[in-house]
């Protein structure tokens, strides 16, 4: 039995040498294709966030092709419109998990309060947007749309969205002319003039206020999610006198911030990573710039899964809420020739600069959370003594000369996966209540949405999570000053005031 077992052993390792021998030396060809295969197998598991179209073939731009949907319509550029049966599946499932943002569809479609409103939106395209599109659609809004991240759309999803008719520019992996030509398309129609704003980091707004200043005077309204977009342009325009309309702040409130911002990249930075790397998260050294929301998010996230967790910080507060929350509050040059992973999330500039890219160790990998991609000094990375390796999708190796690999995800643009609609209900409300306001309610400035209105928005997203607390009870409605059972009447933002 000895002597069997023995020869089956020699016989097995003979086979992996000679496996190995055959594969040292792949063609050409072999090697193009094992490379593909690994990409797509790492990329094309399946989640909320990744897109069925990732591993086409077609690398045609979709600004070169002229498709057409079911209703013989082309006002649309996605990357295939013939998938727009997978996108429609995926619609389906996050409706299960926003039943907050559908139970406002259902009670206000009779009314029609969006009717005459033509709103073009600039957002992450995933399929929990595509819920928000829909009910704004339900509720009488034309509306067209483009993507604020070039690696975040849904390609499935952008492709039904254009089926049922909404105009929609985005396609995931675009570059940046076609990230301004999309948003140019979604604006520039001829016998469409917008009059609503919805967007996501203030690209749109800019784009309007720079290319269409006629058109950007008869705007009733801009609701803006992020904190990029109500800082780097609504407050700088309001402060230099130069906003001509109203503005909501949609990204101060609190089921924003604590939902989106805390929960919603807690759960995304894993996946982010998961997705993007296959890394094991147990015992390394990440540093987590900027402690914020979204930075209370991400440490905890990376502490649950066994990770050394350092942040810097320059507020004070938050920097004690980080020593209270048990993480070191560190300078990035102490630990930047130790740490394993870099995630920014500050919305500043040059957080991380070239020189402390150049001392980071072999296999360190940098990302952003952050909404805007001036983080981390990319430019300073494109010079010639310098290689670029593209591994995979949203994933690159920039090579040094001595062989030092650093991995860079999405280019330094958001990583963001997960899409939490706790904001969605409250850019609907906003959207509604800023096109339905009398003459005078609102001044050419940016307003906040008042803690009743957050209350409101909680206690519909219980839903979620307890079927039991669907309809407010009334109590709840008393205390919010909201007829629980009249009709819908576009009035919850009675108590908003400017900020």
């Amino acid at each position: 039995m000895y002597k069997l077992y023995s020869l089956l052993l020699l016989q097995q390792i003979q086979f992996v040498e000679d496996k190995q021998e055959f594969s040292r030396f792949p063609t050409k060809a072999g090697r193009r294709s094992l490379s593909r295969s690994i990409s797509q197998s790492s990329t094309d598991s399946y989640s909320s966030a990744a897109s069925y179209t990732d591993s086409s073939d077609d690398e045609t731009s979709p600004r070169d092709k002229i498709q057409v949907n079911s209703k013989g319509t082309n006002d649309f550029c996605v990357k295939n419109i013939k998938h727009a049966e997978f996108g429609r599946r995926e619609i389906e499932i996050a409706e299960q998990d926003m039943s907050a943002l559908i139970s406002l569809r259902k009670r206000a479609q009779g009314e029609k309060p969006l009717a005459g409103a033509k709103i073009v939106g600039c957002t992450h395209i995933t399929a929990q947007t595509a819920v928000l599109i829909e009910t704004l659609v339900a509720l009488g809004a034309q509306c067209r749309w483009t993507a604020c991240n070039i690696y975040s759309t849904q390609n499935e999803v952008a492709a039904a969205l254009s089926e049922i008719g909404v105009a929609v520019f985005a396609w995931k992996g675009e570059s940046e002319d076609d990230f301004w030509w999309c948003i140019n398309k979604c604006i520039n129609m001829e016998g469409w003039q917008p009059n609503m704003i919805l967007d996501d980091g203030g690209d749109l707004t800019h784009w309007v206020y720079k290319k269409y200043p006629n058109g950007f005077k008869k705007i009733r309204g801009i609701v803006e999610e992020s904190v990029t977009g109500v800082h780097r342009w609504l407050y700088q325009l309001s402060k230099a006198g130069k906003l001509c309309v109203p503005a909501m702040n949609v990204n101060d409130s609190v089921t924003k911030q604590k939902f989106d911002n805390l929960y919603c990249c807690r759960e995304s930075i894993l996946d982010g990573l998961k997705r993007t790397t296959d890394v094991m998260f147990g015992g390394k050294q990440v540093v987590v710039c900027g402690y914020g929301e979204v930075g209370k998010g991400c440490t905890a996230a990376l502490k649950a899964m066994g990770s050394i967790v350092y942040v810097t910080e320059i507020d004070p507060i938050c920097s004690l809420q980080a020593c209270m929350d048990g993480f070191r509050v560190v300078k990035l040059n102490e630990v930047i020739r130790q740490v394993d992973i870099i995630i920014t999330c500050t919305g500043n500039k040059n957080v991380v600069t070239r020189d402390q890219l150049d001392r980071m160790k072999n296999g360190s990998i940098v990302c952003n959370m952050g909404h805007s991609n001036t983080e981390i000094d990319v430019a300073s990375l494109r010079t010639p003594e310098l290689t670029w390796e593209r591994v995979r999708s949203q994933v690159d190796h920039v090579i040094w000369p001595d062989g030092k690999r650093v991995i860079l995800l999405a280019e330094f643009v958001c990583i963001l996966m997960i899409v939490y609609c706790a904001s969605f209900l409250q850019q609907a409300l906003a959207l509604i209540e800023l096109y339905n306001a009398p003459e005078g309610r609102y001044k050419q400035d940016v307003y906040l949405l008042p803690k009743k209105m957050d209350e409101y928005v909680a206690s519909l997203h219980l839903s979620t999570f307890d079927a039991h607390l669907t309809e407010l009870s009334d109590e709840q409605a008393k205390y919010l000053g909201l007829n629980k059972n009249g009709p819908f009447k576009p009035n919850y933002y009675r108590y908003t005031f400017p900020c």
